[in-house]
């Protein structure tokens, strides 16, 4: 794609915007004469070749296709956090509720929490505006309800909405956008199209977007470590435009402080707010006489994952077995099984796939691992981790942003031996295994507990904002 260019945005005044805001960044041409339905089209197509250049160079041709011919997964009912029927209660506010609002929520797909972090926090950020009182839609960009996800939605009373595939969005967002007090859209590539197109129609609707993690800065790693160019140019570009679609939301959430930082320096004058990813820790996590075993968790279509498992499988865990011969490995996430350092795994290797009900994996392993060379945003793993009260070994750049010390609440090492050294010091040492577990409990009450999501929610929304 070619470079991107400042242009001022044909769209209505904002009222949550100053006047003092930079100007709309647009991709490629200046849309700003173009009829809606046709800037509308172009930007979204726009996005999808973009999206589809990067796959095609990080997966390939096979991978491409592959990653094209998946559709949404049906499911039965859907195991979220530990127990598998209703989600319990939100802890109540501290303070009192704010203004009930009207909220539509848009990504790429229906949630699905039992399979990524990305989805569950989306599923918590909605049980939290329905638990403090917010009307909340969810619109899928597929178009797809997968029946036991749209069902755990609509257990929250949330509405599941569809636009027509022949007339789109902008016909969707003239009938029905301006009846919300706010857009919510997870993801640059689909606010670099939707933001612009809900600047023309309902101005006055507040947008946010959600990064989930910044796209750009996990692209820009992946290319230094593979020593990529044409990735590097690739990862260039989507920084181009992700910051384009930061600019033109009235606040930006990202899920950690780092990330905040990072956009202060790129764009000084946008709202950013950190909203963190939600977790629930359990009251009573079992202790160390209770687990055996590592645990690895990642679906094998995320890039790090795929990269961290191959690491993890050739060159961290055989130093493990040398000095704990019966310790097993289980890896967790959907399609494991069919990448090639699975199938050719040793002894001692135990590959799940996708687990609906994680809850008796996380309550029985002894040590959760996270040996991830590039990414961005906050590992849901760890999370999920922590909560459970399991220590947890990881990278700096998987424990990046989540407010942890080294040797307080994680053991942090960045090679090979290193890593498959802290995991035999937390399995030989109980002291330092306790004071992990402890910790990491407490790290996630502190600051990936509901109320700290309501902080930046209601910073979001406050008046004058």
């Amino acid at each position: 794609m070619r470079e991107c260019m400042a242009v001022e945005s044909s769209a209505a005044p904002c009222p949550h915007r100053r006047a003092s805001d930079r100007p709309f960044i647009l991709p490629r041409a200046n849309y700003r004469n173009v009829p809606a339905f046709v800037s509308y089209h172009l930007r979204r197509l726009g996005s999808r070749l973009h999206r589809m250049r990067i796959a095609l160079r990080v997966r390939g041709w096979k991978g491409l296709l592959d990653r094209m011919a998946t559709t949404s997964v049906a499911a039965g009912p859907v195991a979220v956090a530990r127990t598998p029927g209703r989600p319990a209660a939100i802890p109540e506010p501290t303070a009192a509720l704010p203004v009930r609002r009207r909220v539509l929520m848009m990504d790429v797909s229906i949630p699905r929490p039992d399979r990524d972090s990305g989805s569950l926090r989306a599923y918590n950020l909605m049980r939290l505006l329905r638990a403090d009182g917010h009307d909340v839609d969810f619109l899928p960009d597929d178009g797809a309800w997968a029946d036991g996800y749209a069902e755990a939605l609509r257990g929250l009373g949330v509405g599941l909405r569809r636009a027509s595939r022949i007339a789109g969005y902008p016909s969707w967002f003239a009938r029905h956008l301006a009846d919300y007090d706010a857009l919510i859209v997870s993801r640059y590539h689909l606010a670099e199209f939707l933001v612009p197109l809900a600047r023309r129609i309902a101005p006055q609707v507040r947008v946010v977007l959600d990064t989930v993690d910044l796209h750009h800065l996990r692209e820009q790693r992946e290319a230094e470590l593979r020593g990529d160019d044409a990735l590097r140019r690739l990862a260039r570009s989507t920084r181009r435009r992700e910051l384009a679609a930061i600019s033109a939301a009235d606040t930006t959430w990202v899920v950690s402080p780092v990330e905040r930082e990072l956009l202060r320096q790129e764009l000084p004058s946008a709202r950013i707010e950190v909203l963190p990813n939600i977790h629930e820790t359990v009251a009573e996590p079992a202790g160390s006489g209770m687990r055996q075993g590592l645990l690895f968790v990642g679906g094998a279509r995320h890039p790090p994952n795929a990269d961290a498992i191959g690491w993890l499988l050739e060159d961290v865990f055989p130093r493990i077995r040398r000095e704990l011969p019966d310790c097993e490995l289980h890896l967790v996430g959907e399609g494991i099984s069919g990448l090639p350092q699975a199938r050719r795994a040793g002894a001692g290797v135990v590959v799940h796939d996708h687990v609906p009900d994680l809850a008796p994996l996380l309550d029985s392993c002894r040590i959760g691992l996270a040996p991830l060379r590039y990414g961005a945003g906050i590992k849901g793993k760890i999370n999920l981790y922590m909560a459970h009260g399991m220590p947890v070994v990881a990278t700096a750049c998987a424990a990046e942003g989540m407010h942890l010390e080294h040797e307080h609440d994680v053991l942090i090492a960045d090679d090979a031996q290193g890593l498959a050294s802290a995991v035999v010091r937390a399995c030989r040492e109980p002291a330092l295994w306790q004071r992990l577990a402890d910790n990491g409990v407490d790290n996630v009450r502190r600051h990936f507990s509901f109320d700290a999501a309501r902080s930046a929610i209601a910073a979001t929304f406050a008046p004058g904002r």
